[in-house]
């Protein structure tokens, strides 16, 4: 994570599905002179593979994500901006994807000497926490060999995204506590220093009105202070020792995203909001223009001109991918990073 170290700023992660979607969040990354954060989810590896595919197996998740991977590999050099790979939650049901993408990475790396991916992320929050520990050290340990970060979930975040339905948990399982933090912590640790902790602070998936929804991110200080406190007693001195990431990002305040970054988060999942913003492009221009697409000829302007300049899937996906890059550039200036290229 170097530069943090020095500059306190956190890093957007933009769920992409397709190369429209991650072309939009590069080229805002690229506006702004900032880093930036693109992962693809089970459910959006395989709608980038296509719907056409069986995934019985995961096998069109995995062809997704490795073609996605291999997509944002080829267009982020011609944009010139340092772009991190992730794949987002993977709980335990989901870990044959999570095998596929470790394998091509184990493939990539022996041709290439780094990963395919720069960071995975396993989400066995809904285990109990010794199993989830244990199986985080597994992965880890093979991901070791390749240089790949990882993201570990403890406590759960609430709501529903990509299939995932947490909207009936116990609003106690949404507060990790800083002991299990801890343990994640030392055992990650005796491993390798590159991981982070998806900690819950009372985090949900989506957005939802205003106050239904009671985020602490000042919880994360006192993770930290446990931790430095718990390594001072070994000798280390540490005040924020945790790299930490905030889920359920979108609809957050910008007060409780600076709280957030000031107590070590490093990584804000950008879903939701991003998505609507694609749509919010597309939307508009289709009902400012919804009389040049009801037929290939004949519009307002005659009855025989043709509206092939409208329907161009070129034109009104373009619009969606405008939009998209404006709330990707607002969440980088959000977490402070912005000029820092």
């Amino acid at each position: 994570m170097g530069i943090l170290d020095i500059v306190p700023f956190a890093i957007p992660a933009i769920n992409v599905t397709s190369s429209s979607t991650a072309n939009a969040a590069i080229e805002a990354a690229r506006d702004i002179k900032a880093p930036i954060i693109l992962q693809v989810s089970q459910g959006g590896s395989a709608y980038f593979a296509g719907k056409g595919l069986a995934n019985d197996k995961q096998q069109a998740s995995i062809t997704g994500a490795i073609a996605a991977a291999h997509h944002v590999r080829t267009v982020a050099k011609a944009y010139g901006v340092p772009v991190i790979l992730h794949s987002d939650h993977c709980a335990k049901k989901l870990l044959p994807w999570f095998d596929g993408m470790l394998a091509a990475d184990a493939e990539y790396f022996a041709q290439h000497g780094e990963p395919l991916f720069s960071s995975h992320m396993l989400d066995l929050s809904e285990e109990p926490k010794e199993q989830n520990i244990a199986t985080c050290v597994k992965y880890f340990k093979e991901m070791k060999k390749y240089n790949i970060w990882l993201e570990m979930e403890i406590g759960i975040t609430g709501g529903e995204e990509d299939g995932v339905d947490n909207t009936g948990v116990d609003n106690n399982s949404l507060y990790t506590q800083p002991e299990d933090i801890y343990d994640v912590f030392s055992a990650l640790s005796a491993v390798s220093p590159n991981f982070s902790i998806a900690a819950a602070f009372g985090n949900v998936h989506g957005v939802y009105k205003p106050g239904n929804v009671r985020l602490h991110p000042e919880l994360l200080g006192k993770h930290q202070a446990y931790a430095s406190n718990a390594l001072k007693k070994q000798g280390v001195s540490d005040e924020k020792p945790l790299f930490l990431v905030f889920h359920g990002g979108s609809g957050s305040s910008k007060e409780e995203i600076s709280t957030a970054v000031s107590n070590g988060v490093v990584k804000m999942n950008v879903d939701t909001d991003t998505q609507f913003a694609y749509l919010a492009g597309i939307r508009d221009f289709v009902l400012s223009k919804q009389e040049y697409l009801k037929s290939q000829v004949g519009n307002p302007d005659g009855v025989d001109k043709p509206n092939k300049k409208y329907y161009d899937p070129r034109v009104w996906v373009r619009e969606g991918e405008k939009t998209l890059s404006v709330r990707v550039k607002e969440a980088c200036t959000d977490l402070g990073n912005k000029d820092v290229l």
